[in-house]
């Protein structure tokens, strides 16, 4: 059966990282001999150019087709004066309500960890679950000329659903879930924390803890390594995901998946559009690499393929190969040698 893939390459060195990607599925999916289909697909900057809007109707229709999505960041600062909201439009259309982000130090990498090594002696490996359509981005807004109101919502629903997602991940890791709130505080965080405690009970062989935020934020410079999956709501999970992507290194190596109900997702990686590197061939790849490995494990269950794509990775760097941002002042390659290198591996 076809493996249906819309890519939307975004801006700044969106283009340039998802070509990358796409040369990797191409390979892995010829050596298994796996059929693949891309649909090239506007959104972002480049779309308002071409079109006036940010997420046209064509490419989330296509996208709702699709099975799966392959994303790179969009926007930057040219089309910053128009507030364009269209990745947050399209994860709401698509209905992809967990963002997954695995957070893992490759050994290779741990000296340019900001991280204390006695403090990452084993292996770095977590997980961030962020519920993804809900809380302060999509809550009610009101502005006038000297007042604003970003409205923080959630319904028992939503915090339901991606708790199951990150209860079930526990379950087949560490067997343990850390959920991170501000419930000395705030409404929603009352209601996250007595929801995760009622979800929690359908899953007795995972380890249940609560963090307040700011406690969150302090003990993943402390102590990295006392994580397995976090679970959190929409700004905390973005603000923590990516302080963590520092203690991989680079946010050029932190993938992500946003997932909606059955195996649906959007693959993408989490830096942004870094306008400034863009067409210069320096931009780091691997996350969106990495994001095509998570697609073919969570949407397409191809495990064979999405761990060839992971240790051809690793093997790349243990090779000594980087790029620029993990160079840590030796020589590095460039965006399309690297990906040749991991290609070399697949």
């Amino acid at each position: 059966m076809d493996m249906n893939i819309a890519v939307i390459k975004g801006d700044g060195i969106g283009p340039e990282v998802i070509s990358q990607a796409i040369r990797v599925l191409k390979t892995v999916c010829e050596k298994y001999n796996y059929a693949v289909n891309f649909t090239e697909l506007l959104a972002g900057g480049a779309a308002i150019d071409a079109t006036g809007t940010g997420a046209p109707e064509h490419t989330i229709n296509t996208c709702k087709k699709s099975d799966a999505v392959l994303l790179g960041a969009l926007g930057g600062p040219k089309w910053d004066h128009l507030n364009d909201r269209s990745l947050l439009i399209i994860r709401k259309e698509l209905g992809l309500f967990a963002n997954i982000r695995p957070v893992i130090l490759f050994e290779e990498l741990k000296d340019i960890c900001p991280i204390k090594d006695n403090f990452i002696k084993n292996d770095l490996n977590f997980i961030i679950f962020r519920e993804l359509t809900s809380g302060i981005y999509f809550g009610r807004k009101e502005k006038t000329s000297n007042y604003a109101c970003d409205c923080m919502e959630y319904y028992e629903y939503e915090i339901e659903r991606i708790a199951h997602k990150a209860f079930a991940a526990a379950t087949g890791r560490s067997k343990k879930l850390t959920s991170v709130d501000k419930a000395n505080v705030l409404e929603t965080s009352k209601l996250w924390r007595r929801t995760v405690d009622k979800i929690s009970k359908q899953y007795p062989q995972v380890k249940t803890e609560h963090l307040y935020v700011d406690n969150a934020a302090m003990q993943l410079i402390r102590n990295p390594a006392q994580f397995d999956v976090i679970l959190t709501e929409n700004m905390f999970g973005d603000i923590l995901s990516d302080e963590a992507s520092m203690i991989s290194g680079s946010i050029g190596m932190l993938p992500s998946a946003s997932m909606g109900e059955g195996d649906f997702g959007l693959y993408e990686p989490s830096h942004g559009t870094a306008p400034d590197i863009a067409g210069q061939n320096i931009a780091n790849p691997i996350a969106s690499i990495l994001s095509a490995a998570l697609m073919l494990r969570y949407t397409f269950k191809k495990s064979d393929a999405a761990d060839n794509i992971e240790n051809a990775v690793k093997k790349a760097l243990a090779q000594g190969y980087r790029t620029a941002d993990i160079a840590n002042g030796k020589s590095f390659l460039g965006t399309k040698e690297i990906t040749d290198k991991i290609i070399s591996y697949i």
